[in-house]
């Protein structure tokens, strides 16, 4: 029996339920749901031609349907998207963020991964957020941070993989790896461990960080394609390496006493390199001066040596010319330079004189001029 909107209900009429007492407050009724059905109805039956039961109108029912499941294909892709559009469960295509179409549900469907995102992971820490006091604090993971090096020292090693969807590699991540989050974290706490393992504790502590995230990064990538993960890694990040907690003390004082030597050793090698390119100067100047000292002494044996023999052949041709030019020559070397008196014995005894001869001395009233050399001049007076 239907219910009237006077009537109150088959218990008579009357604003009172079956139990004698109505409602309390006198606000708006809900809207009876047979009352809209019938007017759902009427309406539909005045749009469609013939009314709901002809055929006409059943074709435009279906052609509605048809037309509502084919716009049903139409999806959007985020900037941070690749859209991977699945035909009856198979990998088809993949589509660049935007507005897209595929074919409607069943028959393709689309999923939308993160493709585009670079994501994080940290080994050896735990970030956590801390709600009261608004920011994030980090846990040390020793299970996950202390490795063993290669000349069998325990190493504390924190680090971050910076990891993305290969562009071409969607469908790769999407169905070759059931935990892709899990899989790169193992595949990078391992291949951490089997380069610190090649390592000894000292370069790891000091210089080696370039080539372990390097060295890290290259065996990550080769250990994901084996696997087909469709992952790329972009780049591995050494956030700390320090000796364990317990011994860090003594590790730091040998780090220290290290640095030490390097700084000794920089210092000698610079005075070193100061000194050296001194005493090399040095001693090449003098061994070049003894060369010219030598091709001097050479050149003047030489040059008196053929002065010689011009003389004995100018000798062999003369001998008593030249003998007389010789020792006037040489007397005149000689007695050159010196302040000379003349005294003639035969003027003191016989003439009565003092035997002292005066002269004139030209050579304090001229210039003095250059000598000429002897070989020149034997060899002029002899000629």
């Amino acid at each position: 029996m239907p219910w009237k909107n006077q009537g109150g209900g088959p218990w008579g009429s009357g604003p009172k339920g079956p139990w004698g007492s109505g409602p309390q407050s006198s606000g708006p009724r809900p809207p009876d749901l047979e009352d809209l059905l019938r007017r759902g109805q009427d309406r539909l039956q005045q749009i469609l031609p013939g009314g709901h039961f002809s055929g006409l109108g059943i074709i435009v029912v279906v052609l509605g349907a048809l037309a509502i499941w084919g716009l049903s294909g139409f999806f959007r892709v985020q900037s941070e998207e690749l859209g991977v559009v699945l035909r009856f469960g198979k990998h088809v295509r993949t589509v660049q963020p935007g507005l897209n179409y595929h074919l409607p549900y069943p028959i393709e469907t689309v999923l939308l991964p993160k493709a585009l995102r670079v994501n994080t992971i940290s080994i050896g820490v735990v970030v956590s957020a801390d709600s009261s006091r608004r920011g994030a604090t980090t846990q040390d993971v020793p299970e996950e941070s202390l490795m063993l090096t290669g000349d069998e020292n325990i190493v504390d090693v924190d680090f971050t993989v910076l990891w993305r969807i290969k562009p071409d590699g969607v469908g790769d991540f999407l169905f070759n790896i059931q935990n892709p989050q899990g899989t790169v974290k193992a595949v990078a706490e391992s291949a951490m461990r089997e380069v610190i393992g090649r390592s000894d504790i000292q370069p790891i502590l000091t210089g080696a960080r370039t080539t372990i995230e390097g060295a890290v990064q290259e065996l990550m990538q080769k250990t994901l394609d084996s696997y087909g993960a469709g992952v790329l890694v972009q780049q591995v990040q050494l956030q700390k390496v320090d000796p364990p907690q317990q011994v860090i003390d003594a590790f730091r004082d040998v780090q220290a006493a290290r640095a030490d030597l390097e700084r000794l050793q920089n210092e000698a090698q610079t005075y070193a390199n100061r000194v050296i390119p001194d005493a090399k100067g040095r001693a090449a100047q003098i061994t070049q001066n003894a060369e010219g000292y030598k091709q001097q002494a050479i050149a003047e044996a030489r040059g008196q040596s053929a002065r010689f023999l011009d003389v004995y052949e100018e000798y062999r041709k003369a001998p008593d010319v030249t003998r007389q030019r010789i020792y006037l020559e040489t007397m005149e070397r000689v007695l050159g330079p010196a302040d000379k008196l003349l005294y003639d014995p035969g003027a003191g005894v016989g003439g009565g004189g003092q035997g002292v001869i005066p002269y004139l001395p030209l050579n304090e009233l001229t210039p003095r001029r250059s000598a000429t050399p002897p070989q020149q001049s034997q060899l002029g007076g002899t000629r």
